[in-house]
């Protein structure tokens, strides 16, 4: 009877030591998140993305909406053993071509390849902003970095993979190593992201004013 005493009392120590310590850990709410996701240009080469998390990544779009729930998109993912050969078919950092992004020694080691089968147009469109969202918002949740690519040479990247559909986004996956921060603004106010002492600001107008009176 003693020992069984015992060990009730253990197992609720050991229930309570479970709740404090995820208590103590902050949750991954979705405005953490949101802050979260940034665009990262740079990454630390040394990280190498597993294919189980590129995975992870593309498996949202099997629970995200979809527009007349045509699901028409698909996904190649890129680890990296095949990453260099995408690296030379994108631009990064429009804004900033004098910086020439990615920096050497910083380029993504993994990619998502984004393609629809069938002819883009709007409902299209609108599957391809939720699918990217909901992508970066998962890497971040795994403790990664991304961004979506728009810049490229579609063809090049079609034939080098062999896709029988046209691709319409890359998203660059890894460890972001840059320090990006956000800079509130009004509507008036100049919107491209630029860099001052290492640091990549994004403006962002102010969401009292994004609001329709």
């Amino acid at each position: 009877m003693a020992d069984n005493y015992l060990e009730k009392k253990m197992e609720e120590y050991r229930m309570r030591t479970a709740v404090g310590r995820a208590q103590s850990k902050p949750l991954a709410t979705l405005s953490r998140l949101l802050l979260k996701n940034r665009s990262y240009r740079g990454y630390d080469a040394r990280f190498i993305v597993r294919e189980d998390q590129l995975r992870s990544i593309i498996a949202v779009n099997a629970c995200i909406p979809s527009a007349r729930n045509q699901q028409a998109l698909r996904f190649r993912p890129v680890l990296a053993d095949e990453a260099a050969k995408v690296t030379p078919l994108i631009r990064l950092g429009g804004a900033l071509p004098h910086l020439g992004l990615p920096l050497p020694g910083t380029e993504p080691n993994a990619y998502i390849i984004v393609c629809s089968t069938i002819a883009e147009d709007r409902y299209v469109d609108i599957d391809l902003g939720i699918s990217a969202q909901s992508m970066l918002l998962r890497a971040v949740e795994l403790g990664l970095n991304g961004i979506c690519i728009g810049a490229f040479d579609k063809q090049k990247i079609a034939e080098t993979f062999g896709l029988k559909w046209e691709p319409l986004l890359i998203v660059a996956v890894g460890k972001g190593i840059e320090r990006i921060e956000l800079e509130e603004i009004g509507v008036e106010g100049d919107r491209n992201y630029y860099r001052e002492e290492g640091v990549h600001y994004v403006p962002k107008i102010r969401a009292e004013e994004l609001i329709i009176k």
